[in-house]
């Protein structure tokens, strides 16, 4: 797949070296793209580095927003038509502390970030998951051949869901599918979910005793 990583730090970066490592063709962005250097080099031939306007025009199969929430709206309208029909995998989270008002306005709302997210970018198939692991087990844990870490996901439609399912198990996760986009409160910030180190057996567990 070509992956486009919308903010190439601690989470996005670390997702797209390990899913160059799969094989996977990982487009990173940034708006100063000479300062990705050693993220592409660490990442190997399967990476480039590139402004967030050109990972946009290269239509990629999935766009992977991993930059501040306080984003969303700004990018989802700046580049209405680029992403049409493509998976948004959003990795976000609303911290009223560093994203402003317009977050604790989603954490107060009587829908969900996810839902935020995919009515933003309309045109495009969302999808949820890598928002609730801790950046260190994110790192360490990838391609375990031990004992899996299981990572939440949730998504809009199947094309999502199946695509998302295997962005998460190409790079050594169980995937475990939560639901549609309105069962994603449980992956929120200071929900059950979030920040959970698990297997599968017990993430299903605290999923289906929510």
């Amino acid at each position: 797949m070509k992956i486009g990583i919308i903010g190439s730090g601690k989470i996005g970066g670390t997702l797209g070296k390990h899913w160059a490592s799969a094989g996977h063709n990982v487009l990173f962005s940034s708006r100063h793209p000479k300062e990705l250097g050693s993220l592409v080099k660490e990442a190997g031939e399967n990476a480039s580095a590139n402004t967030v306007e050109e990972v946009f025009e290269a239509k990629a199969d999935v766009y992977v927003l991993a930059m501040p929430f306080e984003a969303i709206d700004r990018l989802s309208e700046l580049y209405a038509g680029e992403y049409a029909n493509s998976v948004i995998l959003d990795i976000t989270n609303p911290y009223p502390e560093r994203d402003g008002e317009m977050a604790q306005e989603v954490r107060d709302a009587n829908y969900n970030a996810s839902e935020y997210t995919a009515t933003k970018f309309s045109t495009a198939r969302t999808a949820k998951a890598f928002n609730t692991i801790r950046a260190s087990d994110l790192k360490e844990r990838a391609f375990d051949t031990g004992e899996k870490l299981a990572v939440p996901f949730a998504a809009q439609d199947e094309h999502s869901k199946e695509t998302v399912q295997q962005l998460i198990e190409d790079i050594g996760f169980d995937a475990v599918y939560v639901g549609n986009l309105s069962d994603t409160k449980i992956m929120d910030p200071d929900e059950k979910l979030y920040g959970m180190s698990v297997d599968k057996n017990e993430l299903l567990q605290a999923v289906h005793n929510k």
